[in-house]
Parts: C-alpha cells; structure tokens; sequence
C-alpha cells in the first residue's frame, strides 16, 4: 500500500511542471489559440501577430461580470482601446449545460444586449481549451498580449474584488494602466494580479 502510495506521489509531482505551463505568464509567449466566434469566423493567435490583443474571459450570469456591464466599465475599455487599434476578444468557455453557455445565436444576442465594443464577436470555447490553455480561473480573467506574441499582463480588472459597480471609479483599473504604458513606451507597474470574480464553469 506504502508503495503505491509513493508511485502515485511520484506520478503527481512529475505532471506538476507539465500543469504550470497551462497558463499565460507575464514575460513569456502567449499559448497559440484557434477558436470560433459567434459568427462563424475563426481566430487563433497567429492572426493577430504584431498587433496589441486583449483578451477577457465572460459569462452573462456571473454578478462580478454584471458590475463592469452593467455599469458600461467593460464596454467603455473596449470602445477606447480598439480605438487605438488594440484587438479584443471577449471569451466564453462555459461548457454545455453551465452556466454561461451560449449557442451562436444566443451568444450574438447577448452581445447586442451589451452593446460589446470588442473587435469580434464572443469567442465560444465550449470545451474549455483556449481557457485552460490561458489558465483562465475567472469572470472576468484578463490578458494583455503584445505585437511579439509575449503576455504582458494576466488577472483582474482592477484592485476591487467587490461586485458593487460602485467601487468602479475609486478602483485601480490594471488593464488600462497595463495598455496605457505599453502603449507610451513606459514599463508596466502591475503585470500580473489575482483575477476575482466567479469560476469559469468548465
């Protein structure tokens, strides 16, 4: 019994390396991606070589994604940084039957509702590929991407993890500050941080 207890020990210490390289680090390449959106098109991280992308991870019931759209934060972001020729892709990888889910058509409606600024439609990643890939932990979970394909930045909106909308203009919003820095030349302060928000329901 002691024996295999220690092979299997050996056997969960040795997938470890192989689990921490599921993640989007800050200073190292982004993990490549190929998935569809809402419409039918379908992206993957080649596509966006030498461009700026964002990437946010999205689902329609959770409360903390609620605050930044409901309060129009998510969109105001996405408005002004596609301004600026900076990509967005919002991610849905809720699996079938979760919360979150969204077939096309629904998927296209939720994002009329919102008024979604990105520059494609919703992302569906059903069977939670690009999430795990990116180590996606949360709604909302975001990633800064530069035009060398290195991520820049990975975890929450900001410094508040409260789902009252009414903390949004005395918060520290770490996307902006992240792009707003890159995008002058300039070092960014926060690189990574704690994403909050609900589980991504894979």
């Amino acid at each position: 019994m002691n024996g295999r207890h220690l092979i299997r020990s050996l056997l969960l210490l040795l997938a470890l390396p192989t689990l921490a390289l599921a993640a989007a680090v800050p200073g190292e390449k982004a993990p490549d991606f190929s998935e569809v959106d809402a419409e039918g098109k379908t992206h993957s991280l080649a596509d966006y070589q030498g461009e700026w992308l964002v990437l946010e991870w999205f689902n329609q019931g959770c409360p903390y994604v609620q605050k930044h759209y409901g309060s129009g934060n998510m969109q105001a972001l996405q408005k002004k940084y596609t301004a600026e020729d900076i990509n967005w892709l919002t991610v849905i990888s809720s699996a079938k039957g979760k919360q979150g889910y969204l077939e096309p058509a629904q998927a296209l409606a939720e994002a009329e509702t919102h008024k979604l600024n990105a520059s494609a439609p919703f992302l569906l990643d059903p069977d939670g590929s690009m999430g795990r890939a990116y180590g996606a932990k949360t709604t909302p979970h975001m990633f800064i991407i530069n035009p060398q394909g290195e991520v820049v930045y990975a975890g929450a909106i900001d410094n508040n993890d409260s789902a009252n909308p009414a903390v949004i203009p005395d918060s520290e919003n770490y996307v902006a500050a992240a792009l707003d820095a890159s995008l002058s030349g300039e070092a960014i302060d926060v690189a990574s941080s704690r994403a909050y928000g609900c589980s991504v329901k894979y």
